[in-house]
């Protein structure tokens, strides 16, 4: 994953929506592919510089929008299909 510098906030959506379509975005630019292992929340929460709620949340997001699929003791992975 690239690190916060990319990640820009702008106060205008919620942060976990705007970290969730900042990672949709690089799903459908192909830079994640399916079946690429997201960082574990903590370790998200850090890389992006949010609380650990918001990467939770954010994770959440993806899942709902079908992007990525979270497998228990596993981990969360980039799912099937979900390339650009």
């Amino acid at each position: 994953m690239s690190g916060p510098y990319e990640f820009q906030p702008s106060n205008v959506a919620y942060l976990y929506q705007e970290l969730a379509d900042f990672i949709a975005g690089r799903i459908e630019r192909g830079d994640l592919r399916p079946g690429a292992r997201l960082p574990a929340e903590r370790d998200f929460a850090e890389e992006y510089g949010v609380s650990l709620g918001t990467a939770r949340r954010a994770t959440r997001e993806l899942r709902d929008r079908g992007l990525v699929v979270t497998l228990p003791i596993k981990g969360t992975f980039v799912a099937e299909g979900s390339e650009g």
